[in-house]
């Protein structure tokens, strides 16, 4: 028997739970589909949110020939094969799931057969595809963002389930729970029916009473530690940065290793480190974000199987780094009390002067250019009036942020004295 999230994949796009801004009524992308108008796409979203769906939907819809390639185990060669079916066909839609993963040689070889209308491309990725898909691929093709599934649309999926399954219809399910249900699935449609499957089969009860408790147990027992698919990509990804950020380099590289064993792809897990070095790192040691941005450029240039040695230079180092997110913290307290106070005037004193008449009313006027004055510092206010004194970075305790720290006090006084 498939898996229930297969024996309940939509057909329709009225079938599809969640994607309203894309499939709703009136939609952009609604219209191209039922017009029969589909632009080249990249679908870019968190797995199990819709993407192969909407493809099948479109492959269901269209009258045309549809074609499926994985990046994970297609190259070149079965690119080519499909781009020649597609010419004797005059056209057809291919589908790439994964298209981050195709290197540039592989994206390139799509370039001409989308330019000519020999294929029109619906590429699947849960990357950023401005990072992982080749420009001129992107610069030919329509962006959809796709979103999580919020708990409204996750118990709309299990009600579904349960009225439409044939199997789940013979069951006497009572869902007195589903916050562990829904937790565990992180918002992804496959990882939760295919739970919810695993659960409903293992309590050999009737009635078939579902708890958080319940679940949890049995996810614990029967779970994949590391899913090749990627349901377990968040988990393990956030064990990761979690084990770098609290100083184990010992779990940080066994991390490491699950990822790179489970497939993840080497240039995911070297931009999260970039991220990290200034998120959790910062200023207690400005040398990770140089060492975190080489191994970036490194992962990239040399590829797996070798990158795995640099990462793990880069994930040992960042572990064993002396921590602060004062960076962090102080972007988030700085973009809060934008949000609140809107657009505030800048201080007259540092506005830019470039006409004369902006000078007669006072811009610039005041201002201490500070490599006049001793140690090339001058007091004075450079944040708006209503918000003047305000302290935003507050530097981490730590031996290099202390040294701002006294630098910033021996300058500013009471201003930075935290």
């Amino acid at each position: 028997m498939q898996p229930l999230a297969e024996r309940l994949r939509p057909v329709t796009l009225d079938e599809l739970v969640g994607q309203e801004h894309l499939t709703g009524k009136d939609s952009i992308l609604r219209k191209a589909i039922q017009q029969g108008k589909i632009p080249s796409m990249i679908l870019w979203g968190p797995p199990g949110v819709g993407k192969t769906t909407i493809a099948n939907i479109i492959a269901h819809t269209l009258q045309v020939p549809f074609y499926t390639l994985s990046a994970i185990s297609a190259g070149v060669k079965e690119v080519r094969e499909v781009i020649e079916l597609a010419r004797r066909q005059r056209h057809a839609v291919l589908f790439i799931d994964e298209i981050h993963r195709f290197n540039k040689s592989q994206q390139d070889a799509l370039l001409g057969a989308v330019e000519k209308g020999i294929i029109t491309l619906i590429g699947a990725t849960t990357e950023n595809p401005s990072f992982e898909v080749n420009a001129a691929v992107l610069s030919r093709s329509q962006v959809y963002v796709l979103k999580p599934l919020g708990p409204e649309e996750l118990m709309e999926l299990l009600r579904q389930a349960m009225e439409r399954d044939e199997w789940l219809k013979t069951k006497n399910i009572e869902l007195k729970e589903t916050t562990a249900l829904f937790n565990i699935s992180g918002g992804d449609a496959r990882k939760l029916l295919n739970l919810f499957e695993l659960v409903v089969s293992t309590i050999q009860e009737d009635p078939v009473v579902i708890t958080d408790q319940r679940v949890m147990d049995i996810a614990q027992q029967r779970v994949a530690i590391y899913d090749k698919s990627g349901e377990q990509h968040y988990d393990i990804i956030s064990a990761f940065i979690k084990s770098i950020r609290g100083s184990d380099p010992n779990a940080a590289v066994y991390y490491l290793a699950r990822m790179i064993e489970g497939g993840e792809d080497v240039k995911f897990i070297a931009r999260r480190l970039v991220i990290l070095a200034s998120e959790d790192i910062g200023n207690a040691n400005p040398n990770a974000l140089l060492l975190a941005t080489s191994c970036f450029q490194a992962v990239n240039l040399i590829g797996y199987p070798e990158s795995r040695i640099i990462l793990s230079q880069c994930v040992t180092y960042l572990a064993a780094s002396a921590k602060s997110n004062a960076a962090y913290m102080a972007i988030n307290s700085a973009m809060s009390i934008v949000s609140k106070t809107g657009d505030l005037p800048v201080p007259m004193h540092i506005r830019n002067a470039p006409t004369k008449m902006m000078k007669e009313m006072g811009y610039s006027k005041g201002y201490g250019y500070a490599h006049d004055y001793d140690n090339n510092f001058v007091e004075q206010e450079f944040l708006p009036e209503a918000i003047k004194g305000t302290k935003l970075y507050d530097p981490g305790k730590n031996p290099r942020e202390d040294e701002l720290r006294r630098h910033l006090k021996q300058l500013w006084k009471d201003k930075y004295n935290y």
